[in-house]
């Protein structure tokens, strides 16, 4: 398993924050995803069945700028 930090742009709400979390759990290969402080996903992740741009393209798609910090 991989790690990565990944950083949201614009300071998402609570809720936006909730539903970029439940979309990456709901992601196969992903073991862990949580917010260690805002605007911030740590994502424990199969490198495997996914990469760290798989990762930032499916917050994408959820309308939230991310990349890695």
């Amino acid at each position: 398993m991989n790690r990565v930090l990944i950083g949201i742009r614009g300071h998402p709400t609570p809720e936006g924050m909730a539903r970029i979390l439940q979309v990456l759990q709901g992601l196969e290969g992903v073991s862990r995803a949580e917010s260690p402080a805002p605007a911030q996903v740590e994502v424990e992740y199969d490198p495997h069945r996914l990469t760290v741009m798989d990762l930032i393209r499916r917050i994408r798609e959820e309308g939230f700028l991310a990349g890695m910090l």
